[in-house]
């Protein structure tokens, strides 16, 4: 007798396992729920504000700085592209939240030129920390943290280095503005 006339007593087994691991995975992920993060949040008794909706309804206090440095304009870039992110270019409606918002933002040397021992780049990382309160209560909603990285070369010419450290924060703080708003709309998308 060959191999081949052999019958493996283990395949009903085995395929028996592996259609019950299937139907298994199968009602696993029909339980799953997906759903638009900026769309509307519908349910069957009526439907709650859309994510946008409340992400417009954010009131964004000037950027404070934490350290000695003069971060104004940094603040400026993360607040403008928080407005827009919000708002998408539309009027807000009446803010019914508060955000506040601490920034730092420090300076790396991470490339050294070889044998003249001067830095040829640098790493320009913006931190924040924001708190999310309603207005009418002053009730604390969310609290997060947020960072962004850029780097830039750096030249022999004075004025190539400033717009290029100019640009890396600006890159930096962009990064952490949309942080910032996709962590406000998960949180809102979670709560409707």
């Amino acid at each position: 007798m060959s191999s081949c006339d052999h019958q493996h007593p283990q395949q009903p087994a085995r395929r028996r396992t592996l259609a019950v691991l299937v139907m298994g995975a199968a009602l696993l992920t029909g339980a799953c729920q997906v759903r638009p993060l900026y769309g509307t949040i519908g349910s069957p008794g009526g439907s709650t504000p859309a994510v946008t909706t409340e992400l417009a309804a954010i009131d964004i206090d000037t950027v404070e700085t934490a350290s000695v440095e003069d971060l104004d304009r940094v603040g400026q870039v993360l607040r403008n592209e928080l407005i827009f992110g919000f708002r998408r270019g539309r009027e807000g409606g009446e803010p019914r939240y508060r955000l506040r918002i601490l920034i730092d933002r420090p300076l790396n040397e991470v490339g050294v030129e070889r044998l003249a021992d001067v830095p040829s780049a640098y790493t320009v990382t913006v931190n924040a920390s924001y708190v999310l309160s309603e207005i009418g209560t002053g009730r604390t909603v969310t609290t997060g943290r947020a960072f962004g990285s850029a780097s830039f070369d750096f030249s022999s010419q004075r004025f190539a280095n400033l717009r290029a450290e100019r640009d890396a924060e600006d890159r930096a703080a962009k990064m952490v503005a949309a942080d910032i708003q996709t962590r406000l709309a998960g949180f809102f998308a979670s709560r409707g």
